[in-house]
């Protein structure tokens, strides 16, 4: 199929180092992304058939000097920046297994789409660059929806620099799916691993946990939730994530998917280390606190394995604390110190006490 191309912010030379692109520092409101992305919706998707539609995508996408080769052939060419590596990683979302059409909105579901991809390059220390984006789509889904669903992705790639250069479309006999590639960069010594936390590293996180998985709680019972645009359209730390990669605070990061407990785990795992996560000091919002009362869950429970906050969770040695607080209050992200690296005995959430704290779910797994 012919490739696609769009506008990103680029890398350049300043003669004394590389400037990085800057992320919109606020998200783009609808009647911005309107005037980037204008998508009549006059044809059925049915009429307009599969080429017709990657037509409608690609014309409405600016070019990109970072995309060598795009629309028309059949791979896109890309090029690096000089002394940087590629980095490469997939996710797919699948209707009624990570969202439901009758919650989750087109608009906000395209830019979660993304979102959630460019978290993972986030979690390497490295820049977004280039996105692919394949669709299986039901025979019954209006053209509206994909025309909505497409501007939310577009929204995504502009607030944060990222080219997309292709995909496919096909059919689906059941749900809607969701593929998207992403590629970054980032010089090599820059890159961060899960396998770099050495014991008495302490555990960070940025921002608040537990806010997508009390918003998942109530909104699957048809309730209302202030918190809901943590669930439905979350923002990739990747300022903080370049913060932690220039400066090299951080010897191991990962972002929270699946619940910090699971994802430290992640860490651990591949670090041949254990942990301790202080529950008393994992950073609540005043929604969560207030909201779950309401529906008496317990917000640690929450957010230890509750996922989808998409923040950024790392290890570094003490000695970095303060620079780590300053870095983070530039980038305007929150950030707090949850736990300790220990040796390979484990990985456990402890009370003020001492005592274990009893965690009901293991974090997100897709086969259990």
């Amino acid at each position: 199929m012919p490739v696609f191309t769009c506008h990103k912010n680029h890398v350049g030379y300043n003669g004394e180092g590389f400037v990085y692109p800057a992320p919109l520092t606020t998200k783009l409101d609808e009647q911005e992304v309107a005037i980037i992305v204008n998508f009549p919706s006059s044809e059925q998707l049915s009429h307009l058939g599969e080429f017709g539609l990657i037509r409608r995508i690609a014309g409405r996408i600016a070019a990109d000097d970072s995309v060598v080769t795009g629309i028309g052939d059949d791979a896109a060419v890309t090029a690096l920046t000089p002394g940087m590596q590629l980095l490469t990683s997939t996710d797919m979302l699948l209707e009624d297994v990570h969202f439901r059409r009758v919650w989750h909105d087109p608009y906000r579901l395209g830019r979660k789409s993304l979102a959630v991809s460019i978290s993972d390059i986030a979690a390497m220390g490295a820049i977004p660059r280039w996105a692919l984006l394949s669709l299986a789509l039901p025979s019954g889904l209006s053209l509206d929806f994909v025309d909505r669903f497409m501007e939310g992705f577009l929204s995504m790639a502009a607030e944060q620099g990222v080219s997309l250069t292709g995909g496919d479309t096909c059919s689906s006999k059941t749900g809607l799916v969701i593929s998207v590639t992403i590629m970054g960069e980032q010089f090599p010594e820059r890159i961060i691993r899960r396998s770099g936390a050495c014991v008495d590293d302490d555990i960070w996180v940025t921002g608040t946990l537990g806010d997508a998985a009390l918003a998942l709680q109530v909104t699957e019972k048809g309730g209302d939730t202030s918190l809901v645009s943590r669930l439905l359209d979350p923002t990739p730390r990747v300022s903080a994530a370049l913060e932690l990669a220039r400066f090299g605070y951080a010897t191991a990061l990962i972002d929270v998917s699946d619940g910090v407990l699971a994802d430290f785990g992640h860490i651990a795992e591949l670090s041949a280390v254990g942990g301790q996560l202080f529950v008393e000091e994992l950073p609540l919002s005043q929604q969560l606190r207030a909201e779950a009362a309401v529906i008496t869950a317990n917000p640690y429970q929450l957010a230890l394995s509750g996922g989808e906050d998409y923040e950024l969770c790392f290890t570094a040695p003490p000695a970095n604390r303060e620079k780590i607080r300053e870095s983070m209050k530039k980038c305007g992200v929150e950030v707090t110190r949850i736990g300790i690296v220990t040796p390979p005995t484990g990985v456990f959430a402890l009370n003020g006490d001492g005592s274990r704290f009893t965690c009901l779910a293991a974090g997100f797994n897709h086969f259990n």
